[in-house]
């Protein structure tokens, strides 16, 4: 076992250092994963604002934005990134895999941070103390994580395991189509939520 540095973060602490510490100053990408994401709020100028506003502000800076996630994002999620033509028009790709579980966010590709906290305003997000879900996770700078991370984000993303899946019957939008050539990285796609479709069996009507 290789000893790393890393920081063990909890409650609010994840908030204040993923989010405000990390996320919203990105030069050049962040890459998000998470298994269910919901509306969050976060402290911007002394007011709270929609997590979509920090991105949409990111994207205008050109830096790339990627959110991997399991489920479809709730409602109010999704009517606020539909306001939001720059995100809408690939600002913000987004991959659907309703494998997704592991969480993480990788900010430039030097620091990553890896826990149970989903992008949900009680996981990530800025509720209070006495509301927010018990989580924890660890940030790190130490690179060979950070590749290591990056690696398999990048595999999931790709569509690597899409041949293979078990689920793809209930998968709403597969990475990888049957017969497809595995993705190249850095080519766009990914679902656009405004035509997200929930995790139904193929021949079942969509709800949308």
């Amino acid at each position: 076992m290789r000893p790393i540095q890393a920081e063990l973060l909890d409650g609010g602490a994840l908030y204040r250092e993923v989010v405000l510490g990390k996320l919203a100053h990105a030069r050049e990408s962040v890459w998000i994963a998470t298994a269910n994401v919901k509306a969050m709020y976060v402290e911007r100028s002394g007011r709270f604002v929609p997590l979509l506003e920090v991105l949409d502000g990111l994207a205008a800076r050109g830096v790339a934005l990627r959110l991997l996630h399991a489920e479809l994002p709730s409602r109010p999620f999704r009517e606020e990134f539909d306001r939001r033509a720059r995100l809408v028009k690939g600002g913000l790709e987004l991959k659907v895999c309703p494998r997704v579980h592991f969480k993480t966010v990788l900010v430039d590709g030097a620091w990553a941070y890896l826990g149970s906290a989903n992008l949900t305003g009680a996981g990530l997000g800025a509720k209070g103390e006495h509301a927010r879900n018990f989580e924890l996770g660890f940030v790190t700078e130490d690179f060979d994580v950070i590749d290591r991370v990056t690696a398999f984000y990048e595999s999931v993303w790709s569509g690597a395991s899409c041949r293979g899946c078990r689920l793809r019957e209930v998968c709403p939008d597969p990475i990888l189509p049957a017969g497809a050539s595995r993705t190249v990285k850095g080519a766009p796609g990914g679902v656009q939520l405004g035509k997200a479709r929930r995790l139904v069996r193929r021949g079942a009507k969509s709800s949308r």
